[in-house]
């Protein structure tokens, strides 16, 4: 027998054992720690840089040119 102290201890009122059952898993998932991933880089495609006019060029195909990404 170890003297460890219980993980948890009822204070108040009277739960059931599928209450306990439920509150242990709960608890014990949250105490496991874990690393953290590094975010996700965001591809060209979901970047925000593309959403800022360039400047329009002016002349010869500057028409043209103005829907082109550069």
């Amino acid at each position: 027998m170890s003297d460890e102290r219980p993980l948890l201890r009822v204070v108040k009122g009277e739960p059931t054992a599928e209450d306990l059952a439920a509150l242990t898993v709960v608890v014990a998932a949250l105490s496991q720690r874990r690393t953290r991933r590094r975010p996700v880089p965001i591809g060209a495609w979901a970047s925000h840089a593309a959403t800022h006019r360039r400047p329009l060029r002016h002349g010869d195909g500057g028409w043209q040119a103005s829907g082109r990404p550069a």
